[in-house]
């Protein structure tokens, strides 16, 4: 079998496991109301898979580089996650998800102009949390209405996602560490969510999921710290997993707390 064949079959199956994994995570999402849903949606279910895959063709260097790239990319997310939940309150869906990614893009690029540490990701993503945190509080709590799925939703989430998978994978190869992490967090999970839920629910619902994920992407960002710190330490694999175990550890501290507020 020839190298070219082996790899558009590696690949294929990469994007295949993705989609597989956002699919589920989508459903969970629609059926668990706005605050599971961003809970859920701040996993690491897009980018989370794309490290794997690039940790399977680099060393623990690469991922390390790739991590601190990602660290102020969080940072934009949670901006695209404000110009989303602004912009939804009184326009479609395509002006404000195209909005919402345009700042995202902007702001991706000038992250690039920095040279970063993990101390000045850590306070560019605390700096940034601190101004937006606030501003969202007030458009997270909206009822939910009932969800009727179509027949596309399930392609287009796996295409958009497997896509992602696909571009960080094989551009890796050329664009090296940095470009890769920036490309592995471009939010497709959030954007998936935000053309498929805005036509069908409306603006004002579907921003409530985004603005509740802004707490989710707190612990999402410190898992790329612990990715980026324990990567040359401990090896991928490792980091991998200290940085997953995080971001769960996070979210399912972010649930419980909420249940006892609701149980006072």
């Amino acid at each position: 079998m020839s190298p070219d064949l082996v790899f558009i079959l590696t690949l294929a199956l990469r994007m295949a496991i993705t989609a597989v994994f956002v699919v589920s995570a989508s459903v969970i999402t629609e059926r668990s109301g706005p605050v599971i849903g961003a809970l859920v949606a701040t996993l690491p279910i897009s980018a989370g898979p794309s490290y794997v895959f690039l940790a399977l063709d680099h060393d623990a260097t690469f991922i390390a580089e790739g991590a601190l790239a990602s660290l102020p990319i969080n940072a934009a997310t949670i901006g695209l996650a404000l110009t989303y939940v602004v912009l939804a309150q009184r326009h479609n869906a395509f002006v404000s998800s195209g909005g919402a990614i345009a700042v995202w893009i902007t702001l991706a690029a000038l992250t690039r102009t920095v040279h970063w540490t993990l101390a000045g990701g850590l306070i560019a993503n605390a700096v940034t949390f601190a101004i937006c945190l606030p501003l969202l509080r007030r458009f997270r709590h909206v009822r939910m209405p009932l969800i009727t799925r179509r027949w596309y939703d399930i392609p287009l989430r796996a295409s958009l996602v497997a896509t992602l998978v696909a571009t960080v994978v094989t551009l890796s190869r050329w664009v090296g560490p940095s470009v890769s992490g920036v490309i592995a967090l471009f939010p497709g999970v959030f954007t998936s969510m935000m053309l498929i839920l805005h036509p069908r629910i409306g603006g004002k619902p579907t921003a409530a999921v985004i603005a509740n994920g802004g707490w989710g992407l707190i612990g999402f960002g410190i898992a790329i710290a612990v990715l980026q710190a324990a990567a040359p330490r401990f090896g991928s694999a490792i980091a991998l997993s200290l940085a997953l175990a995080t971001c769960i550890g996070w979210n399912l501290g972010l649930w419980w707390n909420g249940r006892r507020k609701l149980a006072r």
